[in-house]
């Protein structure tokens, strides 16, 4: 049986976690896989992905890791609220985060990124994710009318957020661009990196890791 709470190194850790919780809450109220091993846990979360069947859109998780003071064994998928919940019923100071027990069912949470394999491909200003960012939102916004259906957000989200990432060296979909930029992974005068596995792109920087899988080619 797993661990029934993850015991964070500082307070400064918590409070990055309740920061990252919150974005991606803000971002996409869905659920979180939060990983514990050894003495890192890992909290993955998604800003992007297909809403309908067949949408060409790429799935794009966000990736923040913190160190944990003591040993971990946690695999579970729970959904953002009863995450942020648990940490706003934390006393001040608390390092002692208890898991939610009530598990949630996110289809992408059941094939996570590798852990190893990857290569470099790169790297990226973080000012022009920033700039791709808030140009891609713009466009979307721009392309739809007061009322759009389904099939017209759709077809918009995935025109902007599908297509290559401009300035990037390597095969990087715009939507990752949004997801660093969404979760606040983005530091003024820094660079991301560029690795690549497979169909999944990572982009990182200090302050955490957007994966991001391609849609299938049929």
């Amino acid at each position: 049986m797993g661990s029934s709470e993850l015991r964070f190194a500082d307070a400064q850790s918590v409070a990055d976690f309740r920061t990252f919780t919150a974005r991606a809450r803000a971002n996409d109220d869905g659920g979180m896989r939060l990983v514990g091993v050894g003495r890192v846990a890992a909290a993955y979360v998604r800003t992007l992905g297909p809403t309908v069947l067949g949408e060409p859109l790429p799935t794009v998780l966000g990736l923040r890791t913190m160190a944990l003071g003591e040993e971990a064994d946690v695999d579970v998928t729970v959904s953002l609220g009863s995450v942020l919940d648990r940490l706003a019923r934390m006393p001040v100071d608390d390092v002692v985060f208890p898991v939610p027990t009530v598990p949630v069912t996110e289809i992408w949470a059941g094939v996570l990124p590798p852990r190893s394999g990857w290569s470099s491909a790169g790297e990226v200003p973080c000012s022009a994710l920033d700039q791709a960012a808030k140009d891609g939102i713009a466009e979307v916004a721009r392309s739809l009318p007061a009322r759009a259906g389904a099939p017209l957000v759709s077809s918009a989200r995935a025109a902007v957020w599908g297509r290559p990432l401009d300035g990037a060296a390597g095969p990087v979909p715009a939507g990752a661009a949004f997801g660093a930029f969404s979760l606040g992974f983005l530091a003024p005068d820094a660079v991301a990196t560029i690795h690549v596995n497979g169909r999944w792109s990572r982009l990182s920087t200090a302050r955490g890791h957007v994966l991001v899988r391609t849609a299938a080619v049929l």
